[in-house]
């Protein structure tokens, strides 16, 4: 999560994005939210009551404290003055149709509670269980950097090395940005190795997939483009899941191994991982077990789950609790409690800052002792998020089997960051200003932002709204901060009118976070 890239992408909501939240380098923060309307049975909310007694921990406290937090979920958004709206876990699985959450908090070293909710498949009424396995997506490159550095700590690669210098049956080609600047693991995997392809949309399961070798040419099957160094390797971040595949093939021609067993036996295993594997496809024995992904209009994914050949990007099948298990042993190997995957010295190496807020894997926000790891992660029919506190010991994994998520699993985190006391992870709040309605009709009309979709600008009873895919069905009212700046109540992303030379009202610029997009007015 993942700061923008400045390549094309598409504007959909089902796209690759990173779901952390609060982040001055995330994926587009405007692109990830995805506040979609829809309904859940009465069956399907009675099942998220049942779990809800089913999973109920021993401590009175605790479950007070759980209580809290399953009907506090907060907005990204709120206005200055005016009390926060009350929002509960089904009502928020409601309102974003999604039929699936699993959770799973940790602190002092240990899982302290697990929550599941709703459906993890909902044409069989299967309920989710703490054992329910989803697609983690881009959770997966952390913990593929995790075996990386194992491989760098034991000698076996070299983390500064050109990794043409090691790869055999395919490199990087070279070009003019590579004369002086070579491609290296340690710029793969803090995203400023100047490699291209952003992310992957994996292939359903009737479509042919492609090999690792396919994949770095672009070449059929493969659905995405070459991976190219297009910039000077080390002079820009740009997020790439491309870099990852280039590491994926490193890694594997360096052990001799397939890549999910490399994984199984450096990561996996030393964390007991024991719900956890890279294996893709899912093994049928597996099968069972894994959460039916579904769009945003609440359609499963047809086909079911995509396979992701692109596996150290987006590959890794697992739990909440797995991933807190991992995230534990992340916190004790940087305090020097544990040296199950890596030593003290090249876990603080790891989460140290590499390319602004990106240290070997993982995405950096704070520093001292009040430094935060994490990622998010966004592959089709599924979203998820992992943040941890590097020395309080407390964080939080959730995962959901939707497109649309993302806005769920940010409001749940937002609700245990308020209950645990976290300065992060906070709704930002917003003072509405005055607006003149009769400016109203100029900004009305179809903007486009070029490769990347387009949105709508329109007026009702007085009153400005915004209609975009990434923003759900149904227009969102645009709230003014002053005559010609906008927001919105699900995202912490702003809309500011400009004019052209002869006055007239020609773009908008859509503001996330320290990123922003211009969208042309279309005739």
């Amino acid at each position: 999560m993942s700061g923008l890239r400045s390549e094309v992408i598409p504007f959909r909501p089902e796209d690759k994005f990173v779901l952390r939240s609060n982040m001055k380098k995330r994926l587009p923060l405007f692109l990830m939210i995805a506040a979609l309307c829809a309904l859940v049975s009465d069956s399907e909310l009675a099942t998220v009551e049942a779990q809800k007694a089913a999973n109920a921990p021993d401590s009175a406290e605790q479950e007070a404290r759980i209580a809290r937090i399953e009907n506090g979920l907060l907005p990204a958004v709120v206005i200055k003055g005016q009390p926060a709206p009350t929002m509960t876990v089904a009502d928020r699985m409601k309102h974003y149709h999604v039929p699936g959450v699993s959770v799973a908090f940790f602190e002092q070293g240990q899982i302290a509670w697990t929550r599941t909710y709703g459906l993890a498949d909902v044409a069989a009424k299967a309920p989710v269980t703490p054992e329910t396995l989803f697609q983690a997506a881009s959770i997966s490159k952390p913990v593929s950097a995790l075996a990386m550095l194992r491989l760098v700590q034991e000698g076996k690669l070299n983390l500064d090395e050109d990794v043409n210098a090691k790869l055999r049956a395919w490199k990087v080609p070279e070009n003019e940005f590579t004369k002086e600047q070579r491609v290296t693991l340690r710029r793969i995997v803090c995203h400023s190795a100047g490699l291209t392809v952003h992310g992957f949309p994996g292939y359903a399961s009737h479509e042919e997939v492609p090999t690792i070798i396919q994949i770095l040419n672009g070449e059929k099957p493969a659905n995405t483009a070459p991976i190219r160094v297009d910039t000077i390797p080390g002079t820009l971040w740009r997020y790439s899941g491309g870099g990852y595949v280039v590491m994926q093939l490193l890694l594997t021609e360096a052990t001799g191994k397939p890549f999910p067993q490399i994984l199984h036996d450096l990561v996996l295993q030393p964390v007991a991982m024991t719900h956890s594997t890279y294996e893709q496809p899912l093994p049928k024995s597996l099968a069972g077990f894994a959460a039916t992904p579904y769009r945003s209009g609440g359609e499963p994914v047809k086909g079911g789950p995509h396979t992701y050949p692109e596996m150290a990007p987006a590959g890794l099948w697992t739990t909440p609790s797995d991933l807190a298990r991992l995230a534990i042993e992340v916190q004790n190997e940087y305090a020097g409690k544990s040296s199950k995957i890596l030593s003290q010295e090249m876990m603080k190496q790891m989460l140290r800052r590499q390319k602004d807020d990106w240290g070997l894997g993982f995405g950096l926000q704070n520093s001292g002792s009040k430094l935060i790891f994490g990622h998010g992660g966004a592959n089709e029919g599924y979203r998820c998020d992992l943040e941890a506190y590097a020395e309080s010991g407390q964080g939080l994994a959730i995962m959901t089997n939707s497109d649309s998520g993302g806005g769920l699993a940010t409001e749940y985190l937002r609700a245990v960051g308020k209950e645990y006391s976290w300065s992060d992870f906070q709704p930002t709040e917003r003072t509405v200003g005055k607006a003149d309605p009769a400016l109203f009709p100029a900004y009305t009309g179809t903007y486009e932002i070029t490769g990347m979709g387009k949105l709508t600008i329109s007026t009702k009873e007085g009153k400005l709204f915004i209609l975009a895919d990434p923003l759900g069905p149904d227009p969102q009212e645009l709230l003014p901060e002053s005559l010609t700046q906008f927001f919105v109540l699900s995202g912490e992303v702003t809309f500011t009118f400009e004019k052209d030379e002869k006055g007239a009202v020609s773009k908008v610029r859509v503001k996330a976070g320290s990123q922003s997009f211009e969208a042309k007015k279309l005739p």
